[in-house]
């Protein structure tokens, strides 16, 4: 069970009909603007300049973001249909805006008044869009193994390393970025600081990643050289507290990390159900076969416990609640289920699957990355494990 932790200022919650409304201007969205062009910017790994464009117009960029400072203020529940609506179409396009709200949550949480004032109205607006700098070549899930640091230069602190697989690397404009302000600090991560990174001299991108899935989504290198920033840009104004601001932040990255799950699965059962009532073998389709009866009964279970766990995590968030454990295993069985969903769609359409005139094969490439994103599934059995263990003692 969740237990109080003071996170949000107040309880978030929304009219039945604003939300169904909301949803429903989602769906128009995408039967428009999005399905017809996925497999272009799919296969030609191509950044969708236009979906970025309407995705700010239609205010997803300030989704969860408060109302004072320009955003939607909606609940995670809201925020995280809108992903699954989504990604059961194109998973891709919603990490545009999943990291991005990720680094504006641990502004309006952890940041002075000064910055939330300055950034939020920004990011809300998608006049400047964010992401998250955490990861670097030999540190991902391990955080407290990061070498980037900053050291203090008057009203300056100046900053070098390098950060990969960054998310929004190239097309963002600034960074919650994780480093070192004490490196000698026993235990280490009490000598980790987060800071508000905009792209300015001594911020460069590197290479960009060409990826198995998760296309058109630019992930690549920052590699920061002598880059000065204003003091006041760090977050809370106080060093030592980074650690726990940024994986503050992962729970509803994680909650996102679930939801897409959740679009995958459904997105594959969807098209194993469409395709298997279209495709006859023996003169009858498929889906009336037991053995596609099988496969496509496990895949409405998979689906719809999905659905279940990641809103259960929503709404413990929405309270204000610490849900570590509940994104945790929103996150595990929802990415695991949009995986086994999608190679099971595979193995319904057969040969046709191999394709890439078939949408299946995307979802297939794609499900990988949400048991790797945002702390793998290994790292999300084990804190499952020791969150139950400390509620359970004997």
């Amino acid at each position: 069970m969740a237990t109080a932790a003071n996170l949000n200022d107040q309880i978030r919650t929304i009219d039945p009909d604003d939300e169904r409304a909301f949803l429903d201007a989602i769906d128009v969205w995408l039967e428009r603007e999005v399905i017809p062009v996925i497999q272009y910017h799919d296969h030609g790994d191509i950044w969708p300049e236009k979906l970025v464009e309407q995705m700010a117009e239609m205010g997803l960029f300030g989704a969860t973001i408060g109302e004072e400072y320009g955003g939607l203020g909606l609940p995670a529940t809201t925020y995280a249909k809108i992903v699954m609506r989504i990604s059961s179409y194109w998973m891709a396009v919603t990490g545009i805006f999943n990291s991005h709200l990720i680094m504006a949550a641990a502004i309006e949480r952890f940041g002075t008044p000064q910055q939330k004032a300055k950034w939020l109205p920004k990011l809300a607006s998608g006049e400047m869009r964010g992401g998250l700098a955490l990861t670097e070549p030999n540190a991902g899930t391990d955080l407290q193994s990061i070498r980037s640091v900053a050291v203090r230069d008057g009203d300056d602190y100046v900053i070098n390393g390098t950060k990969t697989w960054i998310s929004n690397a190239l097309n963002g404009h600034c960074f919650a970025m994780l480093v070192k302000t004490d490196s000698s600090a026993d235990p280490r991560y009490k000598g980790m600081s987060l800071f508000i990174a905009d792209k300015r001299e001594g911020l460069s991108t590197g290479k960009k990643f060409d990826k198995l899935g998760y296309k058109a989504i630019d992930s690549a290198e920052l590699i920061m050289e002598d880059y000065r920033i204003p003091a006041d840009q760090l977050i809370g104004g106080e060093e030592g507290q980074g650690f726990f601001q940024a994986t503050g932040g992962l729970e509803l990255g994680r909650i996102n990390v679930a939801a897409r799950g959740v679009g995958l699965a459904e997105g594959a059962l969807r098209l194993a159900t469409e395709y298997s009532q279209q495709r006859e073998t023996m003169g009858k389709p498929i889906a009336q076969h037991q053995a596609i009866q099988l496969k496509l009964g496990e895949m409405v279970t998979r689906a719809r416990a999905a659905r279940l766990l990641t809103l259960d995590a929503s709404e413990a968030y929405d309270q204000g609640l610490r849900c570590d454990k509940e994104a945790g295993i929103a996150k595990y069985f929802s990415s695991e289920a949009a995986v086994e969903n999608s190679q099971e769609a595979m193995r319904i359409y057969g040969g046709y699957s191999y394709s890439k005139e078939y949408d299946i094969e995307r979802y297939y490439r794609d499900s990988m990355l949400m048991c790797i994103g945002e702390g793998t599934n290994e790292m999300q059995r084990m804190i499952i494990a020791k969150q139950h263990l400390k509620e359970n003692q004997i």
